[in-house]
């Protein structure tokens, strides 16, 4: 139970909608089926709402009531590589690998190969409809702006999975703390600590940091490139948690000072409506005149 309502465990929860693992945590961050936080109880201490969730039973019985279940909500979280994915468009794999190092499409998951290589995954809906709304991207020369970009090595991927999965997180809660320990958690160390400088403040965004992916690392250089996904590098992007880093915690110095002095973080609610959007991807059409700060 959480709050009286009836609620599933997320292993019980896949295997009731048919679901994989993967596809089930995919699928929950998405937002194609709805969590809430587990109660109390159930909560390692200092999660708080971005720790352990659960399903509520009238959540399974809307998706299995859907026409064509389970198949169709497969279809909505589908993931693919590049290589289908430039199946789906119609174009080769190396076009298809320059628009998405672009950013014409955001990564939905990824994983390493024991070689340390990034393996980047995007949601077949999303890329057919990219298709569908930029066929001038498709075939033809690529965009002066977009050449000049990939010939100078710039790559969208990762920044814009971060993105996406901040955004994702910043969606489940309300509390201030915890919403200064997602940006904290994509920050190089040395820009948390510039931001947050209080050695308190620092162990309580540690205490409620959220898991940014799950994803096996056996190998040193699989383990490197994994921390280099989830940690942003460009002066922009850092500079952009660096600032939303800062008014998350002056908003949670101001409304909750009395938590640095409590043990573990106090739970709260996931938050209602529309996640904030940290998307900040290029606009890559065929009017492309510019190219997005990178400096």
């Amino acid at each position: 139970m959480c709050e009286g309502q009836q609620t599933l465990t997320t292993g019980r929860a896949a295997r009731e909608l048919e679901l994989r693992t993967g596809e089930f945590e995919l699928a929950t961050q998405l937002g194609e089926v709805r969590t809430v936080p587990a109660g109390t109880d159930d909560r390692p201490a200092g999660t708080g709402s971005l720790g352990r969730r659960r399903v509520p039973a009238e959540e399974i019985t809307r998706l299995q009531a859907e026409s064509d279940f389970p198949e169709a909500l497969r279809e909505r979280i589908r993931a693919v590589s590049t290589t289908e994915a430039a199946a789906l468009m119609g174009i080769g794999p190396g076009r298809a690998g320059r628009l998405t190092r672009a950013g014409c499409f955001s990564p939905v998951r990824f994983y390493v190969n024991r070689f340390g290589a990034v393996v980047w995954l995007y949601l077949a809906a999303e890329v057919a409809d990219f298709a569908d709304r930029e066929p001038d991207l498709m075939r033809g020369n690529t965009p002066a702006a977009m050449r000049v970009m990939l010939d100078s090595g710039q790559d969208w991927r990762a920044r814009q999975w971060r993105s996406r999965r901040v955004a994702q997180l910043m969606g489940q809660t309300d509390d201030p703390w915890e919403a200064a320990a997602v940006i904290a958690a994509v920050l190089p160390p040395e820009e948390l600590a510039s931001v947050a400088e209080e050695p308190l403040e620092r162990s309580l965004l540690r205490r409620l940091r959220p898991t940014l992916a799950s994803v096996i690392t056996v190998t040193p250089a699989a383990r490197e490139s994994y921390e280099r996904v989830l940690t942003a590098d460009e002066f922009d992007e850092v500079l952009w948690y660096r600032v939303h880093l800062s008014r998350c915690l002056e908003r949670a110095r101001r409304e909750d000072p009395g938590r640095l002095r409590t043990p573990a973080a106090v739970p709260s609610s996931a938050r209602p409506g529309q996640s904030p959007s940290f998307l900040n991807s290029p606009s890559w059409t065929t009017e492309t005149s510019s190219l997005p700060s990178r400096s």
